[in-house]
């Protein structure tokens, strides 16, 4: 909406207080616990907002060496602003807490919204809808010169228009980025433009990327034009073909860390062989991503932790027979795990490469945001808990 009543509830409140601070919240339940936090649902009291509020133990983080990650995860969240990634309202700091005033996701993560899928696993529309979103917000975070380095299903949440919002930052990287204008060269034969004349009539076709299916998804297919929409068309593809625009590229090349970070199943091969990595790994953890929401489950999971490593490693990638997966993700997936990273497929361009990937054709880039999500959550009456902070405020 184009006026976010939660900022104006924060700045009322920080008008009549002086300040924000954990008194202004009423806190209804936990919603998680990660490595340098726990997370709970708030309402701002005396405004009916709701918020994710993220309380910092400063004692603990100290203790555990993790001060440096609270402080990028809160440096990166005041410099985003994108809808597939979370907005910080506010933070504060009082007696031994440090909080992180956050965008609430009703719809919960997507590790347990696969789980509620028929098989456990997402069909390939409703993939293609979540990655296609992840992608965008990885981009951005290229762009800004942040490597993610933390993708995995349990950090995609759900909002309540039911599009996606990526969390948990105290992993990332900083580096530097320098925006590139590359230019491509014409090839010497085009190939001719498919027909978008009428819809598919053959009432048995279940490819999923079929371009002119007889149903219709707002956003992800093309328009049929009208004769003066062909017309400028075919006039806006003879210019392109005269002088193509240079395509800018804005990825974060040069970024290096030796970092042991990531979830096992998700590690890339630099980062277990301790070789040092890049922006890269992102692109892995993608293709990780990409076949864990097609298939149930991850490609290269062993019995133990270090089996799953060794595999990640050392053994070649395997698609089950069952589901039936398009040769087009399947491929996108293939390109996504290389082991070596300078091959990866976004490995020079980044999402720019992998937006042209054939997995993508039909999809409105532009208009994503428009698009009808695969469901909606579930709204819920929130129940008030008893007993739910482990530590007092004066």
């Amino acid at each position: 909406m184009s006026k976010d009543l939660r900022w104006e509830a924060i700045k009322s409140t920080e008008r009549s207080h002086g300040a924000v601070n954990l008194r202004q919240f009423k806190l209804l339940k936990k919603l998680g616990c990660g490595d340098i936090g726990t997370v709970y649902l708030a309402e701002l009291i005396g405004t009916n907002c709701l918020f994710a509020l993220k309380v910092m133990d400063c004692d603990f983080l100290k203790t555990r060496k993790k001060m440096l990650r609270a402080q990028t995860e809160k440096e990166i969240m005041q410099m985003l602003d994108h809808p597939f990634l979370p907005t910080l309202y506010y933070h504060f700091s009082m007696e031994k807490l440090s909080c992180l005033v956050m965008e609430y996701c009703p719809g919960g993560d997507l590790h347990v919204l696969r789980q509620k899928q028929p098989a456990r696993c997402f069909s390939e529309q409703a993939a293609r809808f979540y990655v296609a979103e992840v992608l965008l917000a990885l981009e951005y975070l290229h762009m800004l010169g942040v490597v993610y380095r933390d993708l995995k299903p349990e950090n995609i949440l759900i909002r309540e228009d039911g599009h996606i919002m990526l969390s948990d930052f105290d992993l990332s990287l900083r580096c530097a980025v320098n925006p590139v204008l590359v230019t491509s060269s014409l090839p010497e034969k085009t190939a001719p433009p498919k027909k978008v004349s009428s819809p598919c009539t053959e009432s048995s076709c279940v490819d999923p990327f079929c371009l002119h299916p007889s149903w219709q998804v707002p956003c992800f297919t093309p328009r049929l034009l009208s004769v003066a929409s062909k017309s400028r068309k075919m006039k806006s593809d003879i210019g392109s073909q005269v002088s193509p625009l240079p395509q800018l590229v804005v990825e974060p090349t040069s970024a290096r860390s030796n970092s042991f970070v990531g979830t096992h199943e998700y590690l890339a091969p630099e980062i277990i062989k301790g070789e040092g990595h890049g922006s890269s790994v992102d692109w892995w953890t993608f293709g990780i991503f990409l076949f864990e929401l097609l298939y149930g489950r991850t490609p290269f999971k062993g019995l133990s932790n270090d089996e799953t490593l060794s595999n990640v490693v050392s053994r070649s990638l395997k698609f089950p027979g069952n589901p039936i997966v398009s040769f087009h993700a399947r491929d996108l997936i293939r390109g996504l795990l290389v082991k070596d990273p300078e091959n990866r497929l976004g490995s020079i361009k980044g999402a720019a490469e992998i937006k042209q990937h054939a997995f993508f054709e039909g999809l409105n880039w532009a208009l994503i945001r428009c698009a009808v999500p695969p469901e909606l959550p579930v709204a819920k009456e929130t129940p008030y808990a008893e007993e739910i902070m482990g530590f007092e405020v004066f």
